[in-house]
Parts: structure tokens; C-alpha cells; sequence
């Protein structure tokens, strides 16, 4: 049998993320495959980097939590088809999250309005959701 919980202990559980990552932390976006774990080199050429707002994250809700504010990087840093993501500790010193990117309706963790870049393209965050499972 399968351990459940409670939508409260799933909403507190991804509130826990934002709490653990802080404030203002960085998200990179990049070509390429993903690196097996955040714990692992980071890989791929990064073509953009935000600094997130302060409260980065809606409080979760029903088991989901997603972006809050607007993420945007007016200028892109290089050119390429973004792959995958990463938010940093606003020291950018440790990957917290990753996963895949993709264009908005592409079926990514994250979306993008448009994942192929120009550099000095802007670049907006579409759609970032976090579900917890163990419904």
C-alpha cells in the first residue's frame, strides 16, 4: 500500500522549498541535457539568468504551488534552444531545482513563450508549477 498525505502536509512540503531556497534566488536557463542530479557539474551553455523576486513562489495550494510575479531576463546571454533550468541560491553557489524546459504547450517542467533564443532576446517564464505527489 502506498503512504498518503494530507493536501496540508503536501501545501506545507512545497512551501518548504521556497523557505529552503530564500529569497531572491537565481534561475538559469540552458541548452542541452540536464546533469543527473543538482548535485552534479552543471552542464550546457546558459542563455539566460534571473535574479526572481523576493516572494518567487504562490503560497501552495491543493497539492501545487507556481510561479509568482513575472519572471523575465529582457536581454538573453547567448543564443540556443533552451533545455533546461536551474534555480540557484541567490549566491549562486548551489542548485536547489532543475529540470526540462520547453515552448509553452511542449509538455516541460518549466515554459517558455519561445525556447528557441536570439542573444539580447527577452526571454518570459510562461508557466512553472511544482505538484507534490503522494496524493
Amino acid at each position: 500500500m502506498a503512504i498518503q498525505l494530507s493536501v496540508a502536509v503536501r501545501d506545507a512540503r512545497l512551501n518548504a522549498i521556497e523557505t529552503t531556497i530564500s529569497t531572491a534566488p537565481v534561475l538559469r536557463i540552458r541548452t542541452g541535457a540536464q546533469p543527473a542530479n543538482c548535485a552534479a557539474a552543471r552542464s550546457g551553455t546558459v542563455l539566460a539568468t534571473l535574479t526572481l523576486p523576493s516572494d518567487w513562489m504562490a503560497a501552495a495550494s491543493s497539492g501545487s504551488k507556481a510561479l509568482s510575479g513575472t519572471w523575465q531576463d529582457l536581454t538573453a546571454d547567448a543564443a540556443g534552444t533552451a533545455a533546461h533550468f536551474e534555480i540557484m541560491d541567490s549566491s549562486v553557489t548551489t542548485c536547489h531545482l532543475q529540470g526540462s524546459v520547453t515552448a509553452t504547450g511542449g509538455g516541460g517542467d518549466m515554459t517558455l513563450t519561445n525556447a528557441v533564443i536570439a542573444l539580447n532576446d527577452p526571454i518570459t517564464i510562461s508557466s512553472f508549477t511544482l505538484t507534490d505527489g503522494n496524493a
